[in-house]
């Protein structure tokens, strides 16, 4: 044999050697291959044996061979049918081998329990193992918490921390728990294009037990049982709310929240221009420009209707930099009516909010309802704005003109080439500022704010490197001609509270009356105890409605209602009272706020609906202003389902 044959017959007795799926003889055959066996017919299935069965040698007496299904190779028995008799004797030959056998050194599944060293152990944090970095009992908790490093060439390192966790369970055997904290380094707000929003910062804490609910950190209140206390706030403190039955027949519902503020409410009326979707910013209560939107607070009105966010759905905002933006499905016109209701974060003052409601249910007929709200700025604990003991006495003698909050802002400075500075002229008994860049003249750095055209001296003259630079403007004939003053705008501490009492008693089963009474005191500015006369206002509503049924065979409903509302002006609520167009269905225009004035509303309706969901409507409303005003309009509403349609017509 050559050499090189000798080497491929040693190579492949190696190979045979190594690894082989050929049939691999059992120990202990014995010299007959005949097997006789008793068994249990208790079970579904019978290992025979552990080798081959040779085919056409398994008998059972007594048993039909329609009655079992046999798998030769794996020697195994499955019952179609089972015998009588709790034990069958079988007879069968085998092989001297098993047919099917898998021949390996290692098996690959199990790999982990072959190695000499034990593997590095990844500790998953929030198991319940013995050795998990964060122990909460028998709480279920779940979440993520994770650190990050960045670093470059041209930055130092920087160190991020994110945490997202949840908790819920039981605390002893009674208390139940959830929680639910986010927190990340950098506290931003969520993008607002999309329809659901993820907080970054957020701690919530909740404890439940049979008739009482204790929620603490970052809370959202809704109140909408009341009509002149009627908001919904973003708060940060804490709320106690519980159930009691004090007799068989009277319920208690309880309330409580005591918190600080996160932001203040506000309204806006967007001047919008042709063909133009934005972006639109937003402005202040004080008309500031710079502010923080809070997330999922606002509320976008397009004609009246109530707009959804959404890059896919009609608007987008940014909440860092307060600008909405229009998608396509909304075109925007001069004539668009835009408004924007939302929460911002103001943080001049310390903010708290105190809010209580009580409730009383009596035999099912009769609930009596207390609620009292009460925001109030500190003014000793200024945040943003550090006021100066001139400054407060200003804001005092200001009463409440908070309006006319113009502070002058002009500070001594030295010329240097990147300022704009300003020489004082005096002109009689007054003084201007005018650009200089004279070293011994130019001594005063000043701050000009927009307070609207035709309400300030100054104008803008031209943008310089450094900013833009303003210049005097004399009145023409007593009326300033500029949009600019060198003043800043000062922030008064304010003071809100309302008080409200509502009564629901169903006179029968289809008659109920309604009666609410409401008083705010508001004050502007609580460094200043003049014009304090006309802070309390006062609002009542009075409702009665009737169902009767006159046409049963068809399933008639006749609807009547009689309402009336007194509103005074020096009443403030705490969110607007009525539909967002209110003042346009009356003529009054939506773009000019109506000087306060007594307000008083009536509205009688009737009305039918059959059981095919046909509904006829007419109301009946004046509206009155003791300002002369005094308007009538008369509506008639249809509205009908019919093969899966909706009708709706109104005059």
């Amino acid at each position: 044999m050559s050499l090189l044959g000798r080497i491929s017959s040693i190579l492949l007795l190696t190979l045979i050697a190594y690894k082989s799926s050929a049939q691999i003889p059992a120990p202990n055959i014995g010299i007959s291959n005949l097997r006789q066996k008793v068994f249990s017919t208790k079970t579904d299935s019978l290992k025979i044996d552990t080798i081959s069965i040779i085919p056409n040698t398994f008998s059972i007496p007594f048993v039909a061979a329609a009655d079992y299904r046999l798998d030769f190779v794996s020697a195994t028995l499955f019952w179609i049918k089972k015998p009588a008799t709790d034990s069958v004797t079988i007879s069968y030959r085998v092989f001297p081998f098993k047919l099917n056998p898998v021949a390996q050194r290692m098996v690959y599944d199990s790999v982990i329990n072959n190695f000499y060293i034990k593997p590095i152990e990844i500790n998953k944090g929030l198991a319940n193992s013995q050795n998990k970095i964060f122990d909460f009992g028998t709480l279920k908790a779940e979440g993520s918490f994770g650190r990050q490093i960045g670093f470059g060439n041209s930055q130092d390192a920087v160190i991020n921390s994110t945490l997202n966790l949840q908790l819920n369970g039981m605390l002893g055997d009674s208390i139940e728990i959830n929680a639910a904290i986010t927190d990340n380094n950098i506290p931003i707000q969520p993008d607002g294009n999309t329809q659901q929003l993820n907080e970054f910062d957020q701690v919530f804490l909740q404890f439940k037990k049979k008739n009482w609910q204790l929620n603490l950190g970052d809370l959202d209140i809704r109140e909408n049982k009341s009509y002149f206390l009627n908001f919904y706030k973003r708060l940060q403190g804490v709320s106690f709310q519980t159930t009691n039955r004090l007799s068989k027949s009277v319920q208690s519902n309880t309330l409580v929240s005591g918190s600080i503020a996160k932001g203040k409410f506000t309204r806006n009326i967007l001047e919008s221009l042709e063909g133009n979707q934005g972006p639109y910013r937003l402005r202040g209560a004080n008309n500031e420009f710079f502010f923080i939107v809070l997330a999922n607070t606002e509320r976008v009105f397009y004609d009246g209707e109530l707009l959804q966010r959404g890059e896919d759905q009609d608007y987008v905002i940014n909440y860092n930099s307060a600008e909405i933006t229009f998608t396509p499905r909304r075109m925007i016109t001069k004539d668009s009516r835009i408004q924007v209701e939302f929460e911002y974060a103001d943080r001049n003052f310390l903010n708290a909010n105190l809010f209580l409601s009580q409730e009383f249910e009596i035999n099912n007929k009769l609930k009596i309802r207390l609620g009292a709200f009460n925001n109030s700025d500190a003014k000793n604990s200024s945040i943003n704005q550090v006021l100066d003991p001139k400054q407060k006495q200003f804001l005092a003698d200001l009463g409440d003109s908070v309006q006319r909050a113009f502070y002058p802002a002009a500070f001594l400075d030295t010329l240097s080439p990147g300022k704009i500075l300003y020489e004082k002229i005096y002109i009689g008994a007054d003084s201007i500022y005018q650009y200089s860049t004279v070293p011994n003249v130019a001594i005063y750095n000043l701050s000009f704010v927009d307070v609207t055209q035709g309400s300030g001296d100054y104008v803008s003259d031209f943008n310089g490197a450094n900013g833009k630079v303003y210049k005097y403007v004399a009145p023409i004939a007593g009326i300033k001609q500029g949009r600019y003053e060198p003043v800043q705008i000062l922030v008064a501490p304010k003071k809100q509270q309302i008080v409200n009492l509502g009564v629901d008693y169903a006179i029968s089963p289809n008659t109920n009356v309604k009666v609410e009474l409401a008083t705010s005191s508001t004050d502007v500015n609580t460094y200043s105890s003049k014009d304090n006369g006309d802070d309390r206002g006062w609002g009542a509503k009075f409702q009665l409605t009737n169902e009767k049924m006159i046409r049963k065979d068809k399933n008639l409903l006749l609807s009547t209602a009689l309402e009336y509302e007194y509103v005074d002006r020096k009443f403030k609520p705490l969110e607007r009272l009525r539909n967002v167009e209110f003042t346009r269905d009356w003529g009054l225009g939506i773009n000019t706020i109506p000087i306060p004035a007594d307000e008083n509303i009536i509205r009688t309706s009737i009305g039918l609906k059959n059981k095919n969901n046909h509904a006829f409507n007419y109301q009946f409303i004046n509206y009155n202003r003791s300002d002369n005003y005094n308007g009538f309009q008369n509506r008639i509403q249809h509205n009908a389902i019919w093969k899966g349609w909706t009708l709706a017509n109104s005059i």
